[in-house]
């Protein structure tokens, strides 16, 4: 039973890769999507109040980006951080502001939309008129949020994927400094014990920062601390692997939850390395207290070698500067490490781009996001103006300026070409994307993302003797290649959206976090182990007494519902990579002929229609099995078939298989048989009236008598029950 399965799998990918063909080049034309329309523009400039529960900034948006959008919109940005008592204010007042930005789209989202606080993006065709592009390319975001709001549209999330089989970029890379680490000689890292041990030695090595004042292992700061302090819950997603969710942590692996104060949990285990860190003296005892803007000194100046985020170690350190020095930071996790990595994401993240219900200019607020969610948007935003940071060159590769690259690098670099101050002056300030930095950018002629990391232009040689130590010690060129050698846990994008919490339940939620928030700061700064483990205990008991029992279950039910999600959306990138594969894999698959095209499709009907009515079993000798990767394929018994053409079909299955589509990992993980896609009888449905639906649209005119028993085996399957199924399938 499941070799035929395995083999109706098989022929479905054998079909639909031969019918494949190479598209066209884009249309090089200007998309009238991308325009900004003249009658949204005000005549004399608009200040516009930006809520915004992410920002870390406060008052006007200054700098190049300020600049940006007065000469496109003839606006200015005042951003207004979501502080203590904020939200409340602001609901109570009846406005939120003109652009609101959202940090999740749980509970203070849902209850501004019951409350009537959002603009509907409907309404008066605003979304049609001022959002074209968003309608082009986004429309599963767009989907998601009218979902989670009860029906109506009134945003979208963030970090939106053109894919749902790539994944992003590794955010927890674990950078290290590398410099100090090759001068220790390359110790063996292979736990959290180790990684103690190492930081202690570098402090030995360099006491003193740029500035000379005292080194630390590493420096932390408080102001994203949500239900969890983040840098405890983030060391376990870099160590273990689990997301953030809720009060706790969540294995999309095993699709199991482990509550925060868990006994020897992934968070107490993280908790417990910081601890550690600040009785060996390796933790800057200034971490609760010195903010975001203190955290990113440290690390600009080389006050502290290790961050467990890629975009608060190297990102920060390796300035031209410190590179020409021979100092780095780059990755180096414990070999125990497994990180997570997260899958994109069709539907968009959970942080909501929206409009405030009372704002005199929803159709310039639309505008704006739209322009933001065009690649020039998406680009500017990164990366600063275009033409004056970044270009395209004739050849569709992205490219830096010799600006671009430096301020890229350094983010302390004088702007230019009429815009003033540094260009970390004028960094975007509302602190939230559109499009995920690494899915692709529908501009790029070459298919290239938005991911300077990827671009051509880019990955040249090393750009210094230091990175090319880094290199040569871990035989790769770029950070991301280095963990392809890592055990990652993918974290798939789904439709999933945090469910609605009880003002009862809310009230104990809000007492727990800041129970448990307060209490691992205070464990963080134990002088001794007796002392930590009195403090977990005390909060521990605290929470208890708060009611913690009530918010694990509610977010034990939660589990059920986003593993349903993650399900759901693995078998739905499953169907789709058989209608899509990759460029590289279309390209090696296409016929180059008409000829040839009809060749092709006449020996995948013959395969078809034998292995359909069972009379000539050519797939008998036919065995896909896909624990790992590569995949194995056993010649087949006869008829004989082009050599050439079931090669291309192994190395479809082999692209499948490897990172270039993580979902098919994810599924390898977790049901450790490739064939696992068509053993349940709803699974099996969508095959058969995928591949029967591809067979009919290439069969129609020359097959008349195929065509309509296709016809009638489309309608079985798609009307059938699970039992009439599978009785059918024992008899094919």
């Amino acid at each position: 039973m499941k070799l035929r399965k395995a083999s109706a799998l098989f022929m479905a990918a054998a079909m639909s890769a031969s019918m494949f063909v190479v598209p066209a080049a884009a249309d090089e034309t200007e998309d009238p999507a991308k325009a900004i329309p003249e009658d949204v523009i005000p005549d004399e400039t608009v200040t516009l109040n930006v809520f915004d529960q992410l920002a870390n900034y406060s008052g006007e948006q200054i700098g190049w980006f300020g600049q940006v959008m007065l000469e496109k919109f003839n606006v200015k940005l005042n951003i207004i951080p979501d502080s203590d008592g904020t939200y409340e204010t602001r609901m109570e007042s009846g406005d939120l502001g003109d652009l609101v930005i959202w940090g999740n789209d749980g509970d203070e989202y849902l209850q501004a939309v019951d409350k009537g606080m959002l603009f509907d993006w409907n309404e008066d065709d605003i979304l049609a008129d001022y959002g074209p592009y968003i309608v082009e390319h986004m429309q599963p975001a767009l989907e998601k949020n009218t979902q989670i709001s009860g029906g109506t549209t009134y945003g979208i999330g963030f970090d939106i994927a053109t894919d749902a089989n790539q994944r992003q970029d590794i955010m927890y890379e674990w950078d290290l400094r590398w410099d100090l680490y090759k001068e220790l000689g390359y110790p063996e890292i292979k736990n959290l014990d180790d990684m103690v041990d190492v930081l202690a030695q570098m402090k030995e090595l360099c006491p003193t920062d740029d500035n000379g004042k005292t080194t630390y292992g590493v420096s932390l700061f408080a102001d994203w601390d949500g239900d969890m302090v983040m840098f405890v819950k983030s060391t376990a997603s870099a160590y273990f692997g689990y997301d953030e969710f809720g009060i706790g942590l969540y294995d999309s692996d095993k699709q199991e939850y482990h509550p925060c104060l868990e006994e020897n949990g992934p968070y107490l285990t993280a908790l417990k390395f910081y601890n550690t860190l600040y009785q060996k003296g390796l933790l800057d005892p200034d971490s609760q207290t010195q903010g975001y803007d203190g955290m990113v000194e440290d690390y600009q100046n080389g006050t502290a070698f290790l961050n467990v985020f890629n975009i608060l170690g190297s990102s920060l350190y390796n300035s031209e500067a410190h590179t020409a020095e021979g100092k780095m930071m780059a990755p180096c996790p414990p070999s125990e490490a497994e990180p997570i990595a997260y899958g994109q994401n069709i539907y968009g993240g959970n942080r909501p781009w929206t409009i405030g219900a009372n704002t005199e200019y929803p159709e310039l607020c639309m505008a704006i996001i739209n322009w933001l969610a065009t690649p020039e948007g998406r680009m500017t935003l990164e990366y600063g103006p275009k033409d004056v940071c970044w270009y395209y060159d004739e050849d569709g590769n992205t490219c830096f300026t010799d600006l671009g690259k430096s301020a890229k690098l350094d983010g302390k670099t004088e702007m230019s070409d009429g815009y003033s101050g540094t260009f970390e002056d004028g960094n975007f300030k509302i602190n939230n994307t559109t499009w995920a930095l690494d899915t692709t950018n529908l501009d790029s002629k070459v298919g290239e993302t938005y991911n300077y990391k990827r671009w051509s232009s880019f990955n040249s040689a090393a750009g210094s003797e230091i990175e090319q130590d880094w290199r040569d010690h871990n035989n790769c060129e770029l950070f991301d290649d280095y963990f392809k050698n890592v055990n990652l846990h993918i974290a798939p994008g789904t439709m999933y959206s945090a469910g609605v919490r009880s003002d009862e339940l809310q009230l104990v939620w809000t007492q727990v976090t800041t129970c448990i928030k307060e209490g691992s700061w205070k464990a963080i700064y134990a002088s001794s182990d007796e002392e930590f483990d009195k403090i977990v205990a005390d909060m521990v008991a605290q929470a208890n007494e708060y009611g913690y029992d009530q918010c694990v279950e509610f977010q034990q039910n939660e589990v059920t519902l986003r593993a349903a999600a993650e399900d759901a959306a693995t078998e739905e990138a499953a169907v789709e990579v058989l209608e899509e594969p990759p460029q590289a894999v279309i390209a090696a698959v296409a016929p180059t002929t008409a000829d040839a095209f009809r060749k092709s499709r006449r020996e995948i009907i013959f395969i078809i229609m034998f292995s359909f009515n069972s009379y000539l079993s050519i797939f008998t000798g036919a065995i896909l099995h896909a624990p790992v990767i590569p995949v194995r394929i056993i010649p087949l018994q006869h008829p004989t078939v082009q050599e050439n053409k079931f090669t291309r079909l192994k190395e479809f299955f082999c692209a499948i298989s490897t990172n270039a589509f993580w979902a098919r990992q994810f599924l390898f993980s977790k049901h450790h048989n490739f064939s696992y896609i068509c053993n349940l009888p709803t699974k099996a449905k969508k095959l058969c009236h995928f591949s029967l639906k591809k067979i009919t649209k290439c069969c129609i005119v020359r097959f008349l008598q195929l065509f309509y028993f296709l016809y009638i085996l489309k309608n079985i399957f798609r009307n059938s029950s699970s039992l009439f199924f599978r009785i059918f399938s024992l008899h094919f």
